[in-house]
């Protein structure tokens, strides 16, 4: 499927009836939140968490000018940043940017615009991963997050490429360029995309706004964190270029990992886009279920620090709840699953996680084992 088409239309999901999966699981996740009298959005240890992960981004940051420190220090500091950048996306703005951070919208916007300074962009996330991604997840033609322009094959329904029985080798490193790309491209040519293609439907106001925003918070962006450091640090120039370059690498390739590990792995199920008009065969919810994994879920830090993307489940059925939820709500997720003779998918352990999304990207690769 051709990644400018999107035929959104054609995808619809059978209606959930009153003894459906879809509206058991909401009814107990309602009424865990009812008995023990808890706010679905963030709480105390939100608060804590959210002070912690921009302060991983952010002191390093102050030190590199309060300090003025020498080239080792200097590249320690943004490849802490680079930890900090991607603790920020994952465990702030990402909550935030779905609406399950606080009941204010404003408030959400707010603290989602985070998104800026760590070199991104808020609208064309929010098209790319709330309606792309979560709407028709590992759909290909339809999810964006499956789309690389043919570099790596994520969807048995993409093109193979002889360079595709190599991708399990070069993967990491195009991973690693993921937030290079966004503060250079990718924001540009997705705005770009999605109103052509109908995705974004801005107005004419709003979308040169929406230029002016873009441009103007990416000259913001490439000031405070390459010009300054150029400029002001008691280091040759390149020094600071290979800090900025170092922070973006580490965060791209914590950033890409932890997403493959919910989706590009080799047992949960791949979805296509309907022949004649059908609908799909799952309710919406069930779709989630069954596209979806969890890793982790017992390592405490691997959670915190991901931003409870560990529990991409719980968060693909419920992501206007906030993530420091879903350790208690993966309980419910996992027995109302079996009652319905759905599956829930999981891997005890990051590593058996990666080398699941591994095994996946050699499945996709091998012309025998993909045909």
């Amino acid at each position: 499927m051709p990644e400018s088409t999107y035929p959104l239309q054609k995808v619809r999901f059978p209606k959930a009836d009153s003894l459906s999966f879809s509206k058991t699981l909401r009814s107990r996740v309602n009424q865990y939140f009812k008995e023990k009298s808890l706010n679905p959005k963030a709480n105390t240890a939100m608060f804590m968490k959210t002070v912690a992960m921009l302060a991983m981004y952010f002191l390093p940051y102050l030190a590199l000018f309060i300090f003025n420190p020498g080239p080792w220090a200097v590249l320690g500091l943004f490849a802490i940043m680079g930890m900090g950048m991607s603790g920020v996306g994952m465990s702030v703005m990402h909550d935030a940017a779905h609406g399950a951070y606080h009941r204010s919208p404003k408030v959400n916007d707010f603290i989602a615009s985070s998104i800026y300074l760590i070199s991104g962009n808020l609208t064309t996330w929010r098209l790319q991963h709330n309606v792309l991604h979560h709407t028709y997840t590992n759909i290909d033609g339809l999810d964006d997050d499956l789309d690389t322009h043919g570099l790596l094959r994520l969807h048995p329904d993409q093109p193979l490429h002889k360079r595709h029985r190599y991708q399990v080798w070069y993967a990491p490193l195009l991973y690693s360029l993921l937030t290079l790309n966004w503060v250079v491209m990718k924001d540009f040519s997705q705005l770009i995309r999605y109103q052509k293609t109908g995705v974004a439907k801005l107005s004419d106001d709003a979308l040169r706004q929406e230029w002016i925003k873009l441009i103007y918070t990416k000259v913001l962006y490439f000031g405070l964190f390459l010009v300054l450091p150029i400029v002001f640090l008691a280091v040759p120039w390149y020094i600071a270029v290979l800090g900025f370059v170092i922070m973006h690498l580490i965060a791209g390739f914590v950033l890409s990992f932890v997403f493959q590990l919910a989706h590009v792995v080799d047992h949960v199920q791949v979805a296509h886009i309907p022949e004649d008009d059908k609908a799909m065969d799952d309710e919406f919810l069930a779709h989630q279920l069954k596209t979806t994994s969890d890793f982790a879920r017992g390592n405490k830090l691997v959670g915190w620090f991901v931003g409870g993307l560990n529990f991409q489940v719980e968060h693909h059925l419920f992501p206007h709840i906030c993530h420091i939820h879903y350790p208690a709500l993966s309980e419910i997720v996992k027995k109302t699953a079996q009652e319905f003779n759905l599956p829930y998918y999981e891997h005890r352990t990051l590593g058996q996680a990666i080398r699941a999304h591994l095994r996946s990207l050699k499945l996709y690769g091998n012309a025998s084992l993909s045909a």
